[in-house]
């Protein structure tokens, strides 16, 4: 396991392209099975936009690449870097629970959302870690998606970047995600 690529280790994803977040409905990205990984962690980038256009995440689980009886999945932990015009002098994460949130976020676990109320206005890089055990694996869910609801009428670009991690079989191209 040492001094492998870092392609060896992750695999590395497009959630959703750039784009215009004031879309309805909102940017959504692929689903990805989490049967051949450990871990996604989720990158969300975004602009600063318009004040009262808050972007709010979604994460949700299935059963199949499909969107199979797709439920919410608890969103209770994201870390966090944002700041009026540029983030050159954000060196650090704030981290912000359900239990102990962070000034302006609100999380709904039963719905699997977060937002934050300044957000809209702000540059940012919002992280989501998912651990595969956190899905619902008694009932066979091992896919996740993460979706941005429509912010609005006003332009908010984002993106979102997928980085699976601790892959079950070591080889030197790991298994894409997007497939069951």
């Amino acid at each position: 396991m040492f001094n492998q690529h870092f392609c060896e280790q992750f695999n590395v994803g497009s959630g959703f392209a750039p784009v215009a977040m004031n879309t309805n409905p909102g940017p959504t990205s692929d689903w990805i099975s989490m049967r051949d990984y450990g871990r996604v962690t989720f990158i969300f980038i975004k602009a600063a936009g318009t004040a009262g256009d808050d972007p709010t995440i979604s994460l949700k689980q299935a059963t199949a690449v499909a969107g199979t009886s797709a439920k919410a999945l608890a969103l209770n932990t994201i870390y966090k870097k944002q700041a009026a015009t540029n983030l050159f002098a954000v060196g650090t994460y704030t981290k912000s629970t359900a239990a102990s949130s962070a000034t302006n976020d609100t999380f709904v676990e039963a719905s699997g959302t977060w937002t934050n109320s300044d957000l809209a206005e702000q540059v940012a890089i919002v992280i989501l870690d998912v651990r595969a055990e956190e899905l619902d694996n008694d009932n066979g869910f091992d896919c996740v998606q993460v979706s941005i609801a429509d912010v609005g009428t006003n332009a908010q670009i984002g993106t979102l970047i997928y980085l699976m991690g601790e892959p079950r079989y070591q080889k030197d191209i790991l298994i894409s995600p997007i497939i069951d």
